[in-house]
């Protein structure tokens, strides 16, 4: 588990009450750097491991998405773009007006929009485990969300939800609205990616639901990239190899 946050609580956004969490000292010198967990999951089942790991030297904010984890749901669909908004809006609220921003999964595509649509927040990019488009990924894993039932949803994510959630007999819900909002993934365009200035950092385990050749591609249109393959690692490892993780995120946040 890692450590308690210096710092926790709710802030009122787009019709949302956020549930966050700040660590780290509010005089570092660096910029804040912001986690976006992965979709139907929590700060803690995507970042849990991580976070003591991280630099000390500059202040953390992670926070739950639109009926995730601690932060109740509201009647409108899960989308990245609304993600988005939603987390510039609580950087706003929180007086951070730059970050880097760190995505894993689902969180690197709001990640990736939010460096679209409000470049000015964003200094740096970690994006772990995401694709920029449809071909980044076999097709059966799309089709899988054709069909998915709850029944099919990890253990693990299933449990944080219950454990956490406002309105945990929402969990069905929960599920359809996540499952939604893959089978709408349309992702974005070579041009869009092109158009990205920020320095990036791409990672991805060698057996990650994204294929390596769909992140070599991305670190191409990139005009400054790095990318970081971890051996041995599927999707779900990611979360695993957190000491791997946070030595490459460090020397790229420094560098």
């Amino acid at each position: 588990m890692s450590a308690a946050p210096a710092q926790s609580g709710y802030a009122p956004v787009n019709g949302l009450r956020i549930y966050y969490e700040i660590r780290g000292p509010a005089d570092a010198a660096r910029s804040p750097l912001v986690l976006l967990h992965g979709g139907g999951s929590t700060i803690q089942t995507s970042f849990g491991k991580l976070l003591p790991l991280l630099p000390k030297d500059r202040r953390i904010v992670a926070f739950e998405q639109q009926g995730h984890g601690h932060t109740a749901d509201v009647d409108r669909p899960f989308s990245f773009e609304q993600s988005a908004e939603d987390a510039v809006a609580l950087l706003r609220h929180l007086g951070i007006s730059r970050a880097d921003l760190f995505g894993y999964s689902n969180g690197g595509h709001i990640a990736l929009q939010i460096a679209l649509s409000h470049p000015e927040v964003v200094n740096r990019l970690v994006l772990e485990s995401m694709m920029y488009s449809r071909e980044g990924a076999d097709p059966r894993f799309w089709q899988s969300f054709e069909t998915a039932k709850i029944e099919d949803m990890p253990a693990e994510l299933k449990q944080a939800y219950l454990a956490a959630a406002p309105h945990p007999e929402q969990l069905p819900l929960f599920f359809d609205k996540s499952v939604q909002r893959m089978r709408n993934f349309k992702g974005w365009t070579r041009e869009q990616i092109r158009s990205l200035k920020q320095p990036t950092l791409l990672l991805l385990g060698d057996r990650d639901i994204v294929h390596v050749e769909h992140a070599a591609q991305m670190q191409g249109l990139l005009g400054n990239a790095r990318l970081a393959v971890l051996p041995d690692t599927d999707h779900v490892r990611m979360v695993e190899q957190a000491a791997s993780v946070a030595s490459l995120v460090a020397d790229f946040l420094t560098g």
